[in-house]
């Protein structure tokens, strides 16, 4: 894809319908903090664990742009609800950017075998969180929807 066709792309998009996965209610509000800070038009849906998230996807209703999933929740966890979004035919295009506080290489290899998009480390500063946030949603529009390269599947800001 191009450069003129990536921004036709982008600017298509005019409005990003986000979700994110998370159990950590702290972690939640500094994530739409940041989102509200990028400039560009969203909408955030939180949901705080794995069970709600299906049942959120499962509803027939319009799909998010971007799921963004942590791993670590309660009820399902991130690896199973990822599982169940791929395997899953109405699901599968899902562009799932897995949201999580650490990775070893054997855990990133795992996750993009399954299908993840892309992995974010949450950072702990605010300025780096909008800035992880904007790089996942931009990797996700350049991809069109298409597996990331696995050399582009982690963001991290130094």
């Amino acid at each position: 894809m191009g450069l003129n066709q990536q921004l036709a792309l982008a600017m298509s998009i005019l409005h990003y319908n986000v979700l994110l996965a998370d159990d950590d209610q702290d972690d939640c509000m500094f994530f739409r903090e940041a989102l509200e800070e990028l400039p560009l038009s969203s909408a955030l849906v939180i949901v705080n664990n794995g069970v709600e998230l299906m049942s959120h996807l499962t509803r027939g209703i319009l799909l998010p742009d971007a799921l963004f999933l942590d791993l670590n929740m309660p009820r399902k966890n991130g690896f199973e609800c990822l599982a169940e979004i791929k395997t899953n035919e109405n699901l599968n295009a899902l562009p799932v950017i897995i949201y999580s506080t650490s990775f070893d290489s054997d855990v990133v290899n795992l996750l993009y075998e399954k299908g993840a998009h892309v992995c974010v480390r949450k950072p702990g500063d605010f300025s780096k969180l909008k800035e992880v946030i904007h790089q996942a949603l931009d990797t996700i529009i350049k991809a069109s929807k298409e597996r990331t390269p696995k050399e582009k599947f982690v963001i991290q800001v130094k």
